[in-house]
């Protein structure tokens, strides 16, 4: 990967993109290619970023419910103890786990496995905390 270009033609080849803009993609993650009787899915937002005016990132977020409706200290304790691929972080009113990269010298591995990560782990936290599949 070189660009945001690049990496938007890969997403819209290999994943479900639910919208799309510019310098933002929404993707429908499912997980049946682990297991075939599953039907979850989880929205995973990809965005660019521009640092310094010159360096493109992908931010990697996916929401997992509303931060007034959750204990934000156990949610931030399950994601220290379950997550090696991403943060927590409140947006609006949402709780989302996040993880940043460079787009500049990115392997598609170094894309992959963290998306596989970070949305299976908002897929988790969001049943453990919220209950249900609503993101």
């Amino acid at each position: 990967m070189a660009t945001w270009g690049d990496l938007a033609a890969y997403v819209r080849d290999q994943y479900d993109v639910i919208s799309e803009d510019s310098d933002e993609m929404r993707i429908l993650y499912g997980f049946e290619h682990l297991d075939e009787e599953d039907e979850r899915t989880q929205v995973v937002i990809l965005v660019r970023e521009v640092l310094d005016a010159k360096h493109e990132w992908v931010q990697i977020a996916s929401p997992v419910g509303l931060a007034a409706k959750c204990d934000l200290r156990a949610l931030l304790e399950e994601v220290g103890r379950s997550s090696i691929a991403s943060g927590a972080a409140i947006m609006g009113e949402h709780v989302v786990l996040r993880h940043s990269l460079p787009l500049e010298t990115l392997d598609i591995h170094e894309f992959v496995e963290p998306l596989s990560l970070l949305a299976g782990t908002a897929d988790q936290i969001e049943e453990i905390f919220f209950g249900g599949d609503n993101y």
